[in-house]
């Protein structure tokens, strides 16, 4: 559910960030499109920054490493809620975000500081290159 929320969240903010990121042209890797999320995104939309690490030989997998989350920073999880990623919205927002740009992503929290874990860390998993098309009303029929 929490990821579902994120995703709509992500789709959203991709148009505040596009305008107002400061970022003006397409990135022509992924590496950069990871930088731009650690860097760039989180800077601008929780006031923190990412490390980007644990690349595959790929190249189209990476981790972000989050030091401080401030969605956790008040929070204590209930035992009988041990299993709940909370800031799994984080993930969802970006996807949403990535999608919304043409890039179809899988994501999930691998660690958390909720958890005990000394360290936040979302992995993301870029799954394709969505293309754009245009339906058959929007041909030019010149």
């Amino acid at each position: 559910q929490l990821e579902k929320m994120g995703y709509n969240i992500g789709v959203r903010l991709i148009d505040e960030f596009l305008a107002k990121g400061g970022v003006n042209t397409q990135c022509q890797d992924h590496r950069e499109t990871a930088d731009v999320i650690a860097k760039v995104a989180f800077k601008m939309f929780l006031g923190i920054s990412a490390d980007v690490t644990s690349w595959n030989s790929a190249g189209s997998q990476f981790s972000l490493l989050l030091y401080e989350n401030p969605l956790t920073e008040f929070v204590e999880l209930p035992p009988q809620y041990s299993g709940l990623i909370y800031s799994n919205v984080l993930c969802g927002a970006i996807r949403g975000g990535l999608e919304m740009v043409g890039i179809k992503v899988e994501c999930r929290f691998v660690r958390d500081t909720l958890r005990g874990d000394e360290v936040n860390e979302i992995q993301v998993q870029i799954v394709e290159r969505i293309e754009e098309t245009m339906g058959e009303g929007y041909a030019d029929n010149s």
